[in-house]
């Protein structure tokens, strides 16, 4: 590739990274994981970037890459590296105290992955029915479905849990 190819996609990379972060984040409960699923879907991108940099739906095509790259990791689970036995003294970036935000993500981990999935992209991503269904590759039925059994799982996870009003950016 090219200068201008290679900065090209260092300008995507910079641009989309942090948000496709939260995202597996969401989806996988570990920020280690979601940075290795976030390098693994750019550096996919990267083999093929001639190909698909000027995709309509670039932001679409990054999101189900990661849902795949996600699901991989589920279904081969003796692929994936053993954990350290000493974790490093270092938190990740980003992942600085949020009580309601580590209540809510402990009890998305506690759904199914499908429905987690279903979860994130309809109320994180705010994708619609459709948009959702093209990402999994399903009906917009099935996803209307799994997001109703995904909310329902994640009442009584958070039933009680009283969380602290954001605070409106002016």
């Amino acid at each position: 590739m090219d200068r201008s190819y290679e900065a090209e996609f260092a300008e995507v990379v910079a641009a989309k990274g942090t948000a496709l972060r939260r995202t597996a984040y969401l989806m996988c409960g570990d920020w280690h994981l979601a940075e290795d699923l976030v390098q693994a879907v750019f550096v996919k991108v990267h083999l093929h970037w001639r190909r698909i940099r000027r995709q309509d739906t670039f932001d679409a095509y990054l999101r189900t890459m990661l849902f795949r790259a996600y699901l991989d990791t589920r279904r081969a689970k003796w692929r994936r590296e053993t954990p350290a036995e000493y974790l490093p003294d270092v938190e990740a970036p980003g992942t600085g105290p949020s009580d309601d935000r580590d209540i809510l993500v402990a009890a998305l981990r506690r759904v199914p992955p499908r429905q987690r999935a279903v979860l994130v992209l309809r109320y994180w991503e705010d994708l619609s029915v459709e948009e959702t269904a093209g990402l999994l590759g399903c009906t917009a039925g099935t996803v209307k479905s799994q997001a109703a059994k995904g909310l329902a799982a994640l009442r009584p996870l958070l039933a009680g849990t009283v969380f602290e009003p954001v605070a409106e950016e002016h």
